[in-house]
C-alpha cells in the first residue's frame, strides 16, 4: 500500500527531463503547428501562383451555410487549442511551481494592462506596415484575418478566437518556455532566439513575411518576459492585436483600398 503525504517534495527537473518535457509540450501544440505550417508554405511555393495571389485564412467558415454548426465548430476548435496551456499548468505544478512563477495570474492588473495596451500599440501598428510592405513585394500570401458569416456570433467568436491566440502563444512560447530553457541553463538570449525563430516558425503559412514579423515580434515580447518575468502584459497585448486584426479586417474588407 503506497503511503505517499500529500506534502511529499515536488520532483526535481534536471536539464535532460526539462528538454524531454519541453519537446513534449511543443509536439503537442505549437511545434506540430510550426511542422504544418512549413507544409503549407512549401505548397504555397510550389502552387502556379505567386505568394501574394494566394490566401492564408486565419479565422474562417468551418461548415457553410450551417450557422449554428459552425458556431459550435468554432467553440470546439478554440477549446482544442487551448488545452496546451492546461498541460502547462499541470507540469508546472508537478515541478512545484505554477503559472503564477512566469506571471500568468491577476496580481498586477493594471500594470499589465497598461504594458499590454503600450505593446499592442507599438507592434500592432508597425506589423501591419510591414504586413503591407511584403505583401507588396510579393513575399507573403495575403493574409485574411476574419472570414466568418456574417451572423450574431461573428463578433464574439472573432475575439474568442484572438484571446485564444494571445493566452496559448504567450504561455507557451514566451513564458513557459523561456522559463524552463532558463531551468536548463540556456542564457538568456541564447533562450530568446530559440523561442522567437519558434513564434516565426508556426507563421510560416502566412509566407516569408509572416516568419520575419514574429522572430520580431517574438525578440521584443521575449525579451520583456525576462525582464518583467510576467506573461499577463504579453497576453493582453497578443489578445488586442489580434482582436483588433479580426474584427477590423471582417468590417473593412472590401470597403478600403488599402487593404489587400
Amino acid at each position: 500500500m503506497r503511503t505517499d503525504s500529500p506534502s511529499a517534495p515536488a520532483p526535481m527537473l534536471g536539464p535532460r527531463l526539462i528538454r524531454a518535457e519541453v519537446i513534449a509540450v511543443l509536439s503537442v501544440s505549437l511545434g506540430a503547428s510550426a511542422l504544418v505550417a512549413f507544409v503549407r508554405l512549401v505548397g504555397a511555393l510550389t502552387a502556379p501562383k505567386e505568394l501574394k495571389s494566394q490566401q492564408a485564412v486565419l479565422v474562417g467558415s468551418m461548415a457553410p451555410g450551417r450557422p449554428w454548426l459552425d458556431l459550435t465548430l468554432q467553440l470546439v476548435q478554440i477549446a482544442i487549442a487551448v488545452a496546451p496551456v492546461g498541460l502547462v499548468a499541470y507540469l508546472m505544478v508537478r515541478s512545484g511551481e505554477s503559472l503564477r512563477t512566469i506571471g500568468t495570474d491577476f496580481r498586477q492588473p493594471g500594470r499589465d494592462l497598461l504594458r499590454g495596451a503600450v505593446l499592442a500599440a507599438v507592434i500592432g501598428g508597425s506589423g501591419l506596415a510591414f504586413y503591407l510592405a511584403v505583401w507588396a513585394f510579393g513575399v507573403n500570401l495575403t493574409v485574411v484575418a476574419g472570414a466568418l458569416p456574417d451572423v450574431w456570433w461573428q463578433v464574439p467568436v472573432l475575439l474568442l478566437a484572438a484571446a485564444q491566440n494571445g493566452v496559448l502563444e504567450e504561455v507557451v512560447v514566451a513564458g513557459y518556455l523561456l522559463h524552463r530553457l532558463g531551468q536548463a541553463g540556456w542564457g538568456p538570449w541564447r533562450a530568446l532566439v530559440v523561442s522567437s525563430l519558434l513564434r516565426g516558425s508556426y507563421h510560416l503559412y502566412q509566407g516569408f513575411g509572416g516568419f520575419a514579423g514574429n522572430v520580431v515580434m517574438g525578440l521584443v515580447f521575449g525579451r520583456m518576459y525576462q525582464r518583467w518575468g510576467r506573461a499577463m502584459p504579453l497576453i493582453v497585448a497578443h489578445t488586442v492585436i489580434d482582436a483588433v486584426a479580426f474584427v477590423g479586417y471582417a468590417f473593412l474588407r472590401g470597403k478600403v483600398s488599402w487593404l489587400p
